[in-house]
């Protein structure tokens, strides 16, 4: 099979415009390495990683590919911390740790820090140098957007609206991740209490290669070559998927992730923010239920609230059960595969050369 390539594609030293998304806490070296290999753009989130571990896992890349990967971080307004709405949200989940067994958090933290407050991650990142850093959430200040160019670090950001999508031009962003509304995990909206446009991935990727002079990569309800064939057809520059690789082997999903992405659950995903603080677009679990019910109290800010959610995680875990996990995907679920990540990168392509001949 030949190439294909584009702008985007050859100043990066891609074979296919496929980007792997970079999914904290689902990613692994092990996967963006697959995916750099085979042709693809792999990827790391390292919005929930120490300093440390961050740069540990761009070096364990490093030792398994030699070609250009990506690295996402999270930019998100510092959480304001609140003792009484935290208070009132412990007293709410109360009786799902009563269920099994286990005793809510006495308090909780702020247990991510923002990117754009984390001067050490800025700094390392300058010093490492991957090929490719994108931000979620929003932008870093002018300064630190500055210091990664001069590094010759190619840089790309989320948008969910155009208003997103010219702010990102406007910061001098090489790159605009459109993130449609399918899109499973974490909403890229930079502010969390506006509006949200809600737009299909094809309508938003169209909308912004219209009104931008950058590259824009389609992201949301992607799963085989030829919704990559789709994207590029409406000017995508790339394709991004990231719930199509949730059943790599090479994926940290656990068991349970695994066999609710392969079940009815894969059918009926929900964008709830009682999780982690932010909307984020989750499988149908124990959580997603009781979300529905319980939406009448306002919930900590993101990653206070997710210091509560991963408490009842593992609680919920302890006692047997994997229904209240973060538990992240997209609406294209239910037509999810098992294989390793390269392969996958390969059956990707030719699916998308077969829907472009045609």
């Amino acid at each position: 099979m030949g190439a294909v390539h584009n702008e985007l594609t050859k100043k990066i030293g891609l074979r296919w415009p496929i980007f792997q998304a970079p999914m904290a806490g689902v990613s692994t070296p092990a996967m963006a390495a697959a995916v750099s290999n085979a042709g693809g753009l792999g990827a790391v989130g390292i919005g929930a990683a120490s300093v440390d571990q961050a740069r540990a896992m761009i070096h364990e890349i490093r030792a398994a590919t030699d070609k250009p990967f990506h690295v996402n971080v999270f930019c998100h307004p510092p959480a304001q911390a609140d003792a009484e709405v935290e208070g009132a949200w412990l007293a709410k989940l109360a009786p799902l740790f009563e269920r099994f067994s286990a005793d809510p958090p006495v308090e909780l933290h702020e247990i991510y820090k923002s990117f754009s407050a984390d001067t050490d991650m800025q700094d390392m990142l300058v010093q490492e140098r991957p090929a490719v850093v994108s931000f979620h959430f929003g932008l870093p200040p002018a300064a630190v957007i500055s210091a990664l160019h001069n590094a010759g670090v190619m840089l790309l950001a989320s948008a969910t609206s155009l208003a997103e999508g010219l702010q990102v031009q406007a910061a001098g962003i090489d790159g605009v991740v459109a993130q449609g509304w399918e899109a499973g995990g974490h909403r890229g909206v930079f502010d969390p209490e506006g509006a949200d446009d809600r737009l299909p991935a094809l309508e938003l990727t169209e909308t912004l290669v219209a009104a931008l002079d950058i590259p824009v990569i389609a992201a949301g309800g992607l799963m085989d070559g030829a919704d990559i064939a789709a994207a590029l057809s409406v000017g995508a520059s790339s394709a991004q998927l990231g719930t199509a690789f949730i059943g790599c082997p090479e994926s940290l999903a656990d068991a349970g992730y695994r066999t609710a992405l392969h079940s009815d659950a894969a059918k009926d995903t929900m964008m709830l923010a009682q999780i982690s603080g932010r909307a984020a677009r989750c499988l149908a679990n124990d959580f997603t239920v009781w979300a529905a019910q319980n939406g009448d109290i306002q919930v900590p800010d993101y990653p206070i609230a997710y210091d509560a959610g991963k408490a009842l995680n593992a609680a919920a875990k302890a006692a047997g059960s994997t229904g209240f996990g973060a538990q992240w995907a997209g609406m294209g679920a239910p037509r999810a595969r098992s294989m390793p990540a390269a392969d996958l990168v390969a059956d990707l392509a030719a699916e998308m050369q077969i829907a472009m001949a045609g």
